[in-house]
């Protein structure tokens, strides 16, 4: 550092002469003379001569000095440092000091940014300098050369122009060396020799100077100017403590975190060096290597992988866009190391990719006849289906094979046959069949597949599925699509919105392939046993297709042509024609007693189990042939498990038949009701029933209320009993509107004292005001009540069309009544006293 007396020395009156630049950068400390410390009295051998000038005594302080501002940068008393003086403000504030008694008031700016700071922009404490020495600079500002004499503290802004001019007050602290000061300062002296021998640029004379000081207080203002990383809003709150066992600690604080600082950023830098040094290693080893399995003749290997890849991708038919991606990837395989662990990423990588069907295509059997026979040998009814499938040929074959691959949701009762359709449909189309179950899904990467940056990453179930098939047009059925799930992983419903969406499956992307692949010739296939659970975005992207559970005649066909044939193959009764009869009286009893189910899972599952117990027999000798009939079924399957519902003997009070659909199919029921004389109208509901069926009774007993002079309901049987409401079973449960107007015949057969028509099954909604609103599952109901022996019907008006799908067989034997209102119900149910 250069001394100061080398600096050219103005006369402090010759200050006034200089140059004023207005717009010159802020005042900031002078970047060729450092600040300088003044040598404390202890630190001086006594031969020592100063290289300045002798301190002006304190006395020269006055309580009113010029205001100098400086920005960035706080200094501390008993310290030399010099300032490039260029605002004009400041520039005059100089030559006042100088004028007058070569002191002035150094304080440091709030905002740094602020080119002309008013007193809120200043801190109101800074120090007392002393101006030692001025030089003119040749770019027009001035460097000045100061001394921090004191702490002081601005009390009174009096004069804004041409400069600053504040009242200050004298600040010294009161030195109290004792134990705790003592320990303070020793504290604060190792942990600053810890900073300094840690690599701080810190001189080391700076460290003799800090240990040799031996006045408390003036011990932080010496180290503070030391730790230039520290902000200056730091700086500044160690200058504003002036109490001095504070300001040590808060030293002290400071000193802690720069010396773990210092030993973080020397763990890191020997850290960084050794992966250097090994990377560097690494290389040369590698590059070794490289020589030696060229030698070997390892590395042809290698070549002839790269070779075999490029062939294929020239083969393949892929896309410009994933080709230049997929060749991309070819180019890292080939000048990777053998022995990194990311070569067989890389390798399995392109595996997958070029075992992708990109241009492979099995041709459409387009024979409207031959497909209409498959479907028809696999599947009994279903016309609806096979109609749609027909359709889609139809439409394929006039557009010789443009058309978008549709997007079908089969939807109804388990065991219906929805997935198997999906097998025969394949077969019917000449397509390959691809079946993927996705209920529980919880994972997003199941339909889009990981990323590679994870470790064992793999394309979705879609790419794999394409993989699996080798073509890129099959049959693909996504089953159970109701009961997908959703959870931290993300959501697989909403990857699948684009995989099922026909406008934008032409670039599906997965995870994996980080590439598009073309999904619009795929035929996708959903299966659902219910449409709500699916999410309204992806249920709109699919045509819903409703599959109804079968009617016992149906039952009794598909298992006589289809059930007992398959299972007799599988049981080894291929080969032994007539060593098993299953008669249809059997198979009727099967059907009502043995099983309860919309499909006939249960029913092939019964048939297999006579199937099992007729080979015993036979392979024990016990018997060569049997025939089993409706009276053999308990010696081989036990007493039957299902009661069928029949019809009431006779006409009840207070008891009417209704008519459900169940997921098992239509069923009658019993709607009873009680009236208990009580004090308070209440109501009663029993029989598990769900919250809309409960609203069904409300609503019923609201309008017959509201009615209650149209039918001649007496006041006091409303005011004066309590109702009970009882559907049995009461372990079944039990929801929906359809009851509405049953429930209303039996409460006002119970409230009247009129009889209920037996021979009477009734559905349909009802309103407060008396409307019959349609109602669903037509279909199941009526053959439910044919079924149970009841062939006279109330329908909702509304229902009508519904009776296209009735089978001719139900309902040339129905008696069906429509109704629009409760007063045409009433006409129709009641018995007249």
């Amino acid at each position: 550092m250069a001394a100061v007396n080398e600096m050219p020395v103005l006369d402090p009156a010759g200050v006034s002469n200089l140059p004023r630049k207005p717009g010159l950068p802020a005042d900031e400390p002078s970047s060729e003379r450092p600040a300088r410390r003044k040598p404390a009295a202890a630190d001086k051998p006594a031969t020592s001569t100063p290289r300045r000038r002798k301190a002006a005594p304190v006395n020269k302080v006055t309580d009113t000095l010029p205001l100098l501002p400086i920005r960035n940068e706080v200094y501390f008393p008993h310290m030399i440092f010099p300032l490039l003086v260029g605002r004009e403000k400041s520039v005059r504030a100089l030559e006042e000091a100088s004028d007058t008694g070569r002191c002035l008031v150094i304080a440091t700016q709030r905002n740094a940014g602020e080119e002309d700071p008013g007193p809120d922009d200043i801190y109101s404490i800074g120090i007392v300098a002393e101006i030692m020495q001025v030089l003119r600079v040749p770019d027009g500002t001035v460097r000045v050369m100061l001394e921090g004499l004191s702490r002081c503290r601005i009390l009174d802004y009096v004069q804004n122009d041409p400069h600053y001019v504040v009242v200050v007050e004298k600040i010294e602290s009161e030195e109290v060396k004792n134990i705790q000061t003592e320990a303070l300062m020793r504290s604060v002296c190792s942990q600053f020799e810890q900073v300094v021998n840690g690599g701080k640029s810190i001189p080391p004379e700076a460290l003799v100077n800090v240990m040799n000081t031996e006045n408390p207080g003036r011990l932080a203002d010496v180290i503070t100017p030391y730790l230039r990383q520290l902000r200056y809003e730091a700086q500044q709150e160690i200058l504003e403590t002036l109490d001095v066992s504070a300001r040590l600690e808060l030293l002290a604080i400071v000193l802690r975190k720069e010396a773990e600082l210092l030993d973080i950023q020397r763990t890191i830098r020997a850290r960084v060096e050794k992966e250097m040094g090994d990377t560097q290693r690494e290389y040369l080893l590698r590059e070794q290597l490289k020589v030696i399995q060229s030698e070997l003749g390892e590395r042809d290997d290698v070549v002839s992988e790269v070779a075999e890849f490029r062939a294929r991708i020239e083969t393949a038919g892929i896309p410009e866009i994933a080709r230049e991606r997929i060749l991309k990837e070819v180019k890292r395989f080939e000048k990777m190391p053998p022995a990194s662990p990311e070569m067989g990423i890389i390798r399995t990588y392109l595996d997958t990719v070029l075992a992708l069907p990109w241009n492979v295509k099995t041709e459409d059997q387009l024979d409207l006849h031959a497909a209409e026979a498959i479907l028809n040998a696999d599947h009994y009814g279903l016309d609806k289906v096979k109609e749609r499938i027909l359709e889609f040929l139809a439409v394929r074959k006039l557009t010789e094979g443009t058309t978008k691959g549709p997007i079908l949701c089969f939807q109804g009762p388990p065991g219906v046959g929805k997935t198997s359709l999906g097998r025969s449909i394949a077969a019917a189309l000449g397509r390959k069949f691809v079946h993927v179950s996705v209920g529980g899904m919880k994972d997003e990467a199941e339909i889009r597949g990981h990323r590679r940056t994870y470790i064992g990453a793999l394309p979705g179930r879609i790419i794999h599925g394409l993989k699996t098939c080798g073509t890129r047009n099959p049959v693909f059925v996504l089953d159970e699509i109701d009961k997908i799930g959703s959870d931290f992983r993300g959501d697989p419903s909403s990857a699948l919105l684009e995989a099922l969406d026909p406008e934008q499956n032409s670039e599906f992307s997965d995870h994996y392939l980080e590439v598009p692949f073309d999904l619009s010739d795929v035929l996708f296939l959903t299966t659902a046993n219910l449409l709500d659970p699916i999410p309204p975005a992806l249920r709109d992207r699919m045509e819903v297709i409703s599959f109804s559970s079968y009617t016992e005649d149906e039952k009794l066909l598909i298992a006589r042509e289809h059930l007992v044939p398959r299972q007799q193959k599988e049981h080894g009764f291929a080969n032994r024609e007539g060593a098993l009869t299953i008669t249809d009286g059997a198979l009727n009893r099967l059907i009502g007693e043995y099983t309860r189910e919309a499909g006939i899972r249960s029913l092939e599952r019964e048939i297999g189990a006579l199937c099992r117990k007729t080979a015993r027999k036979i392979v024990d000798g016990s018997a060569e042939a049997v025939t089993i009939d409706a009276d053999d079924l308990p010696d081989y399957l036990g007493k039957p498990r299902f009661h069928r519902n029949e019809k009431e003997d006779a006409d009840q009070v207070g008891a009417a038949t209704g008519l459900v659909y169940t997921e098992v199919g239509g069923d009658i029921i019993s709607i009873e009701v009680s009236l208990i004389p009580s004090r308070e109208s209440r109501v009663q509901l029993t029989g598990r029933l769900g919250e809309v069926m409960k609203e069904s009774a409300q609503t019923a007993l609201s309008y017959l209320k509201s009615a209650a002079d149209t039918f001649s309901i007496p006041a006091a049987m409303l005011a004066e009993h309590e109702i009970h409401l009882h559907v049995p079973a009461g372990a079944i449960p039990k929801d929906g509107p359809s009851a509405g107007i049953s429930i209303c015949s039996a409460l006002l057969s119970a409230l009247t004292g009129s009889k209920v028509r037996h021979d009477t099954a009734l559905t349909g909604e009802i309103t407060l005001r008396g409307k019959v609103l349609g109602v669903g599952g037509i279909k199941e109901k009526l053959i439910a009540a044919h079924r149970a022996g009841i062939f006279r019907i109330i329908l909702p008006e509304e229902n009508l069309p519904d009776l296209d799908d009735l089978p001719e067989s139900v309902r040339k034997d129905l008696d069906i009544h429509f109704v629009s209102t409760m007063a045409e119900v009433v006409g129709l149910i009641m018995r007249k006293n």
